[in-house]
């Protein structure tokens, strides 16, 4: 198909703003000036951009078989027996699994054709390496996004970001973060492994449950959790954070970036989200990233500001804590709007009901020397690179328990949606 035709073909949501917008004045002005700088287009053809926008509408049909076939028919607690047992033991443990059991457990565990365990690995070790300040940066992006309301919406019907709920679901997704990243996490047995079939199938309830809903406009937005939306978050914990945390000393390299994108690639592939035009390096992935920005429409309205608004403050110290405990929970928090305040858009932030972020907001820059120190050490001395990886894992285990207290993560979906 000619990239002519693609573009009057425009196969995508209504939502996907892309060909509304990408011939405006000042979207080719900001291209020209990336290619004047960068020496490559950031604009990729139409044909891609088709791709892109037909994702909003693909999903997870083989772990949707399964769900069916399983839970619909046992009921969530003897399915979720089912599936435990599976992925603790193996799915021919499971007395009478179903084929369509067969069929997810037989994706889930064959590789692909394209997998490099190398890259896997680099990419798990770069991601760690950035330690709680990943957790920071995603705030910010998080939130950024919270103007989409393909995005939006699903939190907002589920009420699993809203109001202090908002800590729980995201601690839920840095617990994920932390799994799936440390050594030997995604091999067999690894508890990152064992994460992604859960919040797989999770996905699945979350996603019909909002289909079922009378707000959801498919039309508008495409499926809930669609592979379109998937793959943009899986950007978001590689080709984002890669270059962004550069704003506080950490030099992650192109080899590095391109690692972490195949590192969440093959996240993505456990996850049920597979595109066939997933970016294999940097240029391809920026491309993405344009794409991703021109097609916004912005549209979340009050379920995004909401979102946006609760998120910062489920994170204070909880009521009656006091002594030590209160003391670092207050400087994680503050910290937090700190770093949000540093990375989320000046106007974004002034426009919501946002806790106040000075002088917190300084401490990124505060912090850079000492990390810019570290990174020229850990890549000229491997003893220290292996200290510091440790150290890294150490203090975002302990941030996550301060934050998570005795509770842990259950990722299961909402009983109910919350309207």
């Amino acid at each position: 198909m000619s990239d002519t035709a693609a573009r009057n073909e425009n196969p995508g949501p209504t939502e996907f703003r892309y060909w509304d917008v990408v011939d405006a004045p000042v979207v080719q002005r900001l291209r020209r000036a990336w290619k004047l700088i960068f020496r490559f287009d950031p604009q990729p053809d139409d044909e891609y951009v088709r791709r892109f926008a037909q994702a909003y509408y693909d999903t997870d049909p083989v772990a949707e078989a399964f769900v069916a076939d399983v839970y619909d028919k046992l009921g969530p607690r003897d399915g979720r027996r089912m599936l435990d047992q599976a992925i603790e033991h193996g799915v021919d443990t499971v007395p009478d699994a179903p084929d369509s059991m067969r069929a997810l457990f037989a994706e889930f565990e064959e590789d692909p054709p394209w997998l490099d365990k190398a890259a896997v690995e680099l990419g798990a070790r770069v991601f760690r390496r950035w330690g709680t300040a990943l957790f920071k940066f995603a705030t910010a992006t998080t939130l950024d996004m919270y103007t989409e309301a393909s995005i939006a919406k699903p939190l907002a019907l589920s009420g699993g970001y809203t109001s202090g709920r908002a800590q729980h679901r995201q601690l839920e997704t840095i617990r994920f973060w932390i799994d799936v990243s440390e050594p030997a996490g995604l091999e067999p047995g690894g508890a990152g492994r064992a994460t992604s079939m859960k919040v797989r199938v999770m996905h699945v309830f979350i996603r019909r449950r909002l289909l079922e809903h009378p707000e959801w406009d498919l039309a508008a937005w495409g499926n809930p959790i669609s592979v379109g939306d998937a793959t943009l978050t899986l950007m978001g914990g590689s080709i984002v954070p890669g270059l962004g945390l550069w704003s506080i000393g950490h030099q992650t390299s192109r080899r590095e970036i391109e690692a972490l994108l195949h590192f969440w690639r093959y996240v993505g592939h456990l996850l049920g989200v597979q595109p066939d035009w997933y970016p294999e390096d940097i240029r391809q992935s920026l491309q993405l990233m344009y794409a991703a920005f021109v097609k916004r429409a912005y549209s979340a309205g009050a379920d995004g500001a909401e979102l946006i608004e609760a998120y910062l403050p489920a994170f204070a110290p909880p009521v009656g804590e006091r002594g030590i405990a209160r003391l670092r929970h207050e400087i994680d928090y503050r910290s937090l709007i700190g770093y949000t305040r540093f990375w989320m858009a000046p106007w974004r932030y002034n426009a919501h009901d946002m806790p106040n972020p000075w002088p917190w907001a300084l401490t990124p820059l505060l912090q850079a020397p000492f990390l810019l120190v570290f990174e020229l050490l850990r890549r000229n001395v491997a003893l220290v690179d292996r200290l510091f990886d440790r150290w890294q894992r150490r203090r975002r285990e302990a941030w996550y328990r301060r934050q998570m207290g005795e509770r842990e993560a259950e990722f299961m979906p909402a009983e109910q949606l919350r309207r």
